[in-house]
């Protein structure tokens, strides 16, 4: 009776542990082969909405499009969008760290539009830019300034200062310029989506090859040392 109630009987032999396994059983998929990380080197457009890509579709802001003409060009490098849309120069400065912790060959500086948008002193602006770039540059990462301009209501004088900061920077410390991120979209109605200040997806283009216009030579040093 023990025996029954035990499953008694003659032992069953142990299968041997190659055995094949039988008819209609379930067999486990092998596991995927481990990813291995992105060992390019990083490039990244830090800034606000406009390298965020705001109001655009995934795939569709500037950054996007500059990965894409790197792809096509046959370098290989990463872009990473690091833009956060409503950031002043304040804003930038307080994320420079998140920035240099990917140890970037070359960050795309893109703040101001929002200091200029809420005609924030441009003292201060000049003062949190150039913190930027001195902390970028502690960590030998290669910068380009991409500058703005200021909406015209607050008076000639504000609008000509605001300009000569990113010209001032970049020859205080031998940065990278590039003049406007927006050239040749700005003012556009075909190129900007209904809010006028943002680029839709033609326009995202063109600021793409306005910055690759500017970024190609530092590509092209970062890649020779």
């Amino acid at each position: 009776m023990l025996l029954a109630g035990c499953g008694g009987g003659a032992p069953k032999a142990a299968e041997p542990i190659d055995s094949a396994p039988r008819a209609g059983a379930q067999q486990q998929s092998p596991a995927p082969p481990a990813k291995l990380p992105d060992a390019r080197p990083v490039i990244v457009a830090f800034g606000d909405s406009l390298s965020a890509g705001f109001g655009a579709d995934p795939g569709q802001s500037y950054p996007d499009f500059l990965q894409r003409e790197l792809d096509q060009r046959g370098y290989h490098y990463r872009v990473v969008n690091a833009g956060n849309s409503g950031d002043t120069t304040t804003d930038g400065l307080v994320r420079i760290d998140t920035v240099t912790a990917l140890k970037p060959a070359i960050v795309i500086l893109e703040f101001g539009g929002n200091d200029g948008l809420r005609g924030l002193p441009v003292s201060e602006m000049k003062k949190n830019l150039a913190a930027i770039i001195e902390h970028a540059q502690s960590k030998s990462i290669a910068v380009l300034l991409a500058g703005m301009e200021a909406p015209p209501n607050f008076g000639p004088e504000y609008t000509v200062s605001f300009r000569q900061v990113y010209r001032d920077l970049a020859k205080e410390h031998k940065v990278t310029l590039l003049p406007f991120l927006l050239d040749k979209v700005a003012g556009v109605a075909t190129l900007n989506q209904s809010d006028g200040i943002h680029p839709n997806v033609e326009g995202a283009r063109i600021v793409a090859d306005t910055v690759w216009n500017v970024l190609k030579p530092m590509v092209d040093a970062a890649s020779a040392s």
